[in-house]
C-alpha cells in the first residue's frame, strides 16, 4: 500500500513539473503514472549496476554530481519508453531530475517528522 501512495504522489509531482518546467510536456495522469513505475523500476535494477560501472568516475567528480548524471539517464531512459512524456533534451531532464528528487527528499522529511 504504501508503494502504490508513493507511485501515486510521484505522478502528481511529476504532472505538477510538467506543469511549472519549461520544455518537459506529460499527456496526462496515466503517462505520469507510468512514468514513476518505470523510474521506480529502472532505479531499482538499472542504478546500481550505473553506479558501480561508474564508481571510477563518481569518485574522482566528487559522488553526488555523477549521481545526478546517473538519475538523469534513468530519466531519460523512462522518456523513451513511455509515449505520453516528453523531456525535450538533456539539460532539461536534468532540470527535471533535480527538481523532483528535491521535492521528494522535502516530503519524505515530512513523513518523517509526522511519524516521530
Amino acid at each position: 500500500m504504501k508503494y502504490i501512495l508513493n507511485l501515486i504522489i510521484t505522478s502528481l509531482l511529476i504532472l505538477g513539473l510538467s506543469k511549472v518546467l519549461p520544455h518537459i510536456n506529460v499527456r496526462d495522469f496515466t503517462d505520469a503514472l507510468w512514468f514513476s513505475l518505470v523510474v521506480s523500476l529502472l532505479n531499482i535494477f538499472l542504478r546500481p549496476i550505473l553506479i558501480v560501472l561508474s564508481l571510477p568516475i563518481t569518485v574522482v567528480t566528487f559522488w553526488a554530481v555523477f549521481l545526478i548524471v546517473i538519475n538523469t539517464i534513468i530519466i531519460i531512459l523512462a522518456d523513451r519508453l513511455i509515449d505520453g512524456i516528453e523531456i525535450q533534451g538533456f539539460w532539461y531532464a536534468v532540470l527535471f531530475s533535480l527538481c523532483l528528487s528535491a521535492v521528494q527528499s522535502l516530503l519524505n522529511n515530512e513523513k518523517s517528522i509526522i511519524n516521530c
